[in-house]
This record gives structure tokens, C-alpha cells and sequence, in this order.
């Protein structure tokens, strides 16, 4: 019996909707579960044999029976370029690699409060593991930049130079950019007991084991530590752990901003997470493009300070502070310079204050906050504007002060800032266990400055 057009125009239907049911599925089909380590060189594996995308995990079978986990990092053509997440010792050619079915995310909640965390979400301080129910993506989701709530209040950091000369607002990305042995920890110390902020998330990339120590117990100490959440890969963890330590700082502290809270940011450094990318970027043969740093290092640095700031979808914010170290005190080092194109402000730190004993050691010559302008009033804007001047011209005019060359009475202005130098400097030097407010550091900016030529 022959079919009937009916029939064949279902049967014509039928085979359209199965070719397109085929179509979905095939780039569905299962990869390769097994493949062989290939080659090592230097912290680079290869692997042949299996199937995995970029970013997603391995495991590797060692000599002694155990699994070492590496991350897709890269591949050319049917080799896979791996990167590990730990030790590799053990390894061997010819040893087993099988993808794993890992989602890229972290776990986050309240229980986090008070935790030292390592570049994988796992507890470094011995406390027993931590047990959160809700999770968080590790890159993060962009946020639309038309829907963020725009910076408009200020916040309070606790600090007499910044409150009164280069106010912070909340949801505002801010650069510290500093040598060695300027104060920085210092002032990032005072920051997280100072600052206005229901949690606080540092992140320690790439620093000595020691420091990491140092900055949970003295620095954030008991009290501080209570509301905070550190994440921290010293400089002796892969570069992968280095690049994922200050993801999963950003994706917890997403997690409190999400949920209407005020978050302050601490990553220290940004320099070191750039130097872990570059590290990734030429194992895998990227090449070098400015001063050794391969582009993708400049593509990165925007995908994670973009992840900070105000929400779209309430009040809470996350307030950044990102340290730069600016090598040999060289502020035009392509990290550097890059770092203050895309962040909302700079604070340098001058090794000369520092060197006179002036903490913090702020260069309010070279600091700038871009978003003063959106949260101060017109008369805290002009009296931070006439500190500058009088500082800017004591300055400038410095060395023939010091070497007696200049005779007073030659110029009203250089008289007067000459007066004013030592009341100038008491402004900007405080205490490491004082906290000034902003409404305190107004009434002395603009006590310090009555009878100052405009």
C-alpha cells in the first residue's frame, strides 16, 4: 500500500524535526574520557588524546596513585595546554589525564565571615571546613553599566587626608600605587578598622607566606576579623591559584553586594595578579608585547576591576581598593599605567614623605579621586583645592627655601606657605591607631586654612 500525501507530507515533517534535534545534539556529543600527559615544560603540561574547554578542569594520574588537578589554559590543534593547580611532583610521560566534570564556581555565605580562605575556596586556618549552601560563578556575570547605581555617598575611611583632600565614595575603584617599604600595609591596615563597611574581603595575591600571617593576626586582629573574609595565594602557589585567589575575593565579595550590603575590596596586589597571567600567557607561547607583559594581561586587568563597584539591582556596593606596586617607584610602568586608565582614581605614596617620617605618606600632588566631584560640596571641594595650591607652591619653591636663596618678603604667597609648611605636614601625618571621621577632618582642613590666600 502506497502512502497517501497526507502520510508523506507527516512523514517530510518528521524528518525535519529529527534532523533538527540531530543538529542540537551533536555538539553535545560526549568528549574523550581519557587522555596521556604528553609534555611538561616548565609549569605547562600537555595532553593529547582528550577533549575539555578552556577553563574547565583535569585530573592527572601520579606515580605514587594520586590525582593532581590542572586547568585548561589553552591548546593547537588536538593538544591541550593544562596549567596545575598544585604540586606536581609525581608526574610523569604517558600518565592518564581525565576531564572533570568541575563547574567553575565558589561557595559563599555568612559562614565565610571570619575565615582565611585559599585560591580554591578552601579554609587555610584550620577551623574545621566551612559549609555554605549557595555558590557564586568564579568569573562573575557583567553588570549592564546603564543599570549602576551612581557613586553619590561618601564613605568614611577613617583617614585625615583622604576624608578631607581625595573623598572615596561608595562603589568607587580606587589604585594604591606604591614601592616597597612605604607604608602600604599600613594604611590598608587602618583601612579595614577604619572604614564604614557592614564586610570587608581582602584578597593577598602573590605576597610572602609571612606577610599573610601578619596582616590576619596584628593587622585585621580578633575584632577585624569578625566581619571579614580573607583569601590568600602567597607567592609560592602556581600561577593559576594566584589568577583564581583574587576571582574568588571578587566573586564573594558580588555575593554580599548582591544582598544590599556595603563591601569594601582590599586586593593586594594587582600587579602580582597581572604578573601571574603574564607567567600563563608565555608558558602557553603568547607573545611578549610591552615590556614582557603579553595583551591578554591588559585584557584581563578590566574583566576583574569591572566586577567591582555599585549594583544594578539595590544598594549594596563594593568599594575597591586595588594596591599597584610601582617597581623601582617607577609610576609609568605599563601595570601602572594601565591600572590608573581603567580604575576611578590614584593614591601614590611618596617614598620621600615616608623617608621624612610622614604616614601615611599620601603625595596629594600625585593623587587624584575622579569622583570627588560627585560627593563633596562645593566648599570641601575648594578647600581641598587651596590646600594644594599653598602645598603645590611650598614645593615648587623648595629648594631655594632650603639653600637660603629665596629672601622673605619677595613674595606674599611663598611667605605665607612657608608659615604654613608645618601645620601642612601635621595634617597629613597621623597616627596608625587614630581614627579620624570626615566631619573631623573638614573641621580641621578648614581650620588650617582661615586667613589662606584664595
Amino acid at each position: 500500500m502506497s502512502p497517501t500525501p497526507e502520510m508523506r507530507t507527516l512523514q517530510q515533517r518528521w524528518r525535519g524535526e529529527l534532523a533538527k534535534v540531530r543538529d542540537r545534539v551533536a555538539p553535545l556529543r560526549p568528549l574523550q574520557v581519557e587522555g596521556v600527559l604528553s609534555r611538561m615544560v616548565g609549569m605547562t603540561l600537555e595532553a593529547v588524546g582528550c577533549e575539555a574547554a578552556v577553563g574547565s578542569r583535569c585530573l592527572i594520574d601520579t606515580r605514587q596513585g594520586q590525582t593532581v588537578e590542572a586547568e585548561v589554559v589553552g591548546f593547537s590543534g588536538e593538544r591541550l595546554f593544562l596549567m596545575p593547580t598544585g604540586d606536581m611532583r609525581g608526574l610523569m610521560p604517558g600518565a592518564r589525564v581525565r576531564p572533570a566534570h568541575a563547574v567553575s564556581e565558589v561557595h559563599v555565605g555568612e559562614e565565610l565571615l571570619g575565615r582565611v580562605l585559599d585560591g580554591t575556596g578552601r579554609p587555610l586556618d584550620g577551623l574545621g571546613p566551612v559549609h555554605c549552601r549557595e555558590t557564586q560563578p568564579l568569573m562573575g556575570q557583567p553588570l549592564n553599566p546603564l543599570k549602576r547605581w551612581a557613586i553619590r555617598e561618601p564613605l568614611d575611611v577613617g583617614i585625615r587626608t583622604l576624608n578631607g583632600l581625595l573623598s572615596i565614595g561608595r562603589g568607587q575603584r580606587i589604585g594604591l600605587f606604591a614601592g616597597s617599604g612605604v607604608g602600604k600595609s599600613v594604611l590598608l591596615g587602618m583601612m579595614t578598622r577604619y572604614t564604614n563597611a557592614d564586610v570587608i574581603v581582602v584578597g593577598l595575591i602573590g605576597e610572602r607566606g609571612r606577610e599573610v600571617q601578619e596582616f590576619v593576626a596584628n593587622t585585621l586582629g580578633p575584632d577585624g576579623l569578625k566581619r571579614a573574609v580573607v583569601v590568600a595565594t602567597p607567592a609560592d602557589t602556581p600561577p593559576l591559584m594566584r589568577l583564581h585567589g583574587a576571582w574568588v575575593a571578587h566573586a564573594i565579595a558580588e555575593y554580599f553586594r548582591d544582598r544590599g550590603l556595603k563591601v569594601l575590596l582590599l586586593l593586594d596586589s594587582l600587579t602580582r595578579f597581572a604578573q601571574a597571567q603574564r607567567e600563563i600567557a608565555l608558558a602557553i607561547g603568547e607573545p611578549p608585547a610591552t615590556k614582557g607583559y603579553p595583551p591578554s594581561v591588559f585584557a584581563r586587568l578590566p574583566q576583574l576591576v569591572e566586577r567591582a563597584g555599585n549594583s544594578d539591582r539595590g544598594p549594596g556596593s563594593i568599594t575597591a581598593f586595588y594596591t599597584v606596586l610601582a617597581e623601582g617607584d617607577d609610576q609609568q610602568d605599563p601595570i601602572a599605567d594601565a591600572a590608573r586608565a581603567i580604575l576611578d582614581g590614584h593614591i601614590v605614596l611618596s617614598r620621600t614623605l615616608a623617608e621624612s617620617g610622614i604616614y601615611p605618606a599620601i603625595d596629594v600632588e600625585q593623587s587624584i579621586s575622579r569622583a570627588m566631584h560627585l560627593i563633596a560640596d562645593r566648599e570641601l571641594m575648594d578647600l581641598a583645592v587651596r590646600f594644594r595650591q599653598v602645598y603645590a607652591l611650598y614645593q615648587h619653591n623648595r629648594d631655594l627655601i632650603s639653600v637660603g636663596a629665596y629672601r622673605r618678603g619677595s613674595d606674599p604667597r611663598i611667605d605665607q606657605a612657608i608659615d604654613m609648611w608645618p601645620r601642612l605636614l601635621d595634617f597629613l601625618r597621623q597616627d596608625m591607631y587614630e581614627a579620624v571621621d570626615i566631619r573631623t577632618a573638614r573641621e580641621q582642613l578648614h581650620a588650617l586654612l582661615a586667613g589662606a590666600p584664595r
